[in-house]
């Protein structure tokens, strides 16, 4: 009658190793997470990425110059070209009208274009630019302080880019000249009437033509 109880009290005893095994796993499971959790967290968060006017004003800075700033209008612009030259799948600076006309509603009084195609990320195009002489310029323009960036892919699977850079918007506009007096006018010849003034003096009357005298007896011609 006791072999019942001894079996029921082996069974106890396998469940109860068997529950510290599985409580063993569980504990081992928890620090495992708890690892994993502690070594992600300790990661170093990855860096923000820099933009196209971060990375331009970083380089006009070790070259003595101001930042720039992104401007809606330049952007625009920039845009235009890109698209335009992607569309044509060629890299001109007047695929889409001369330069001076395009950047004139921004209403800067000095402003530069730098125009590529091959890279898919502008750090790459910047690049390029840095080691062309006359983009490098461009990039070092004097004053500038704001700067369109963008970019179009051709039908070809060409990236092209175009960047506006821009300033002098704080210098004062030249003042209008007031008119001239028509004192000076007349003075300067600039206003004149023609021919002789209404109420002036009349014309002299004409002399009378000579006459052959036959006879000529004091002053008297007969």
């Amino acid at each position: 009658m006791t072999l019942p109880v001894i079996a029921r009290s082996e069974a106890t005893k396998q469940s109860n190793s068997v529950h510290r095994v599985v409580d063993c796993f569980a504990a081992l499971a928890m620090t495992l997470m708890l690892g994993v959790t502690l070594f992600v967290t300790s990661l170093p968060t990855p860096a923000h990425a820099a933009g196209p006017a971060e990375l331009i004003s970083d380089f006009r800075a070790k070259n003595g110059e101001g930042k720039v700033v992104m401007d809606a209008t330049l952007n625009a612009i920039a845009q235009q070209q890109a698209a335009g030259m992607a569309a044509k799948d060629v890299l001109d600076h007047d695929v889409v009208g001369n330069f001076n006309n395009r950047v004139a509603p921004s209403k800067a009084s000095s402003a530069a274009e730098n125009i590529a195609y091959g890279y898919d990320s502008f750090p790459k195009t910047l690049g390029q630019w840095i080691n062309s002489p006359g983009h490098r310029r461009n990039l070092l323009l004097k004053g500038a302080t704001k700067v369109g960036v963008a970019n179009a892919k051709s039908a070809s699977g060409r990236t092209y880019w175009a960047m506006v850079i821009a300033g002098g918007y704080d210098k004062p506009k030249p003042k209008a000249k007031p008119p001239a007096k028509p004192a000076q006018a007349a003075a300067k010849g600039q206003t004149r009437a023609a021919g002789p003034a209404a109420g002036k003096d009349k014309p002299a009357k004409p002399k009378p033509a000579p006459r052959d005298c036959t006879i000529k007896m004091l002053g008297l011609c007969f």
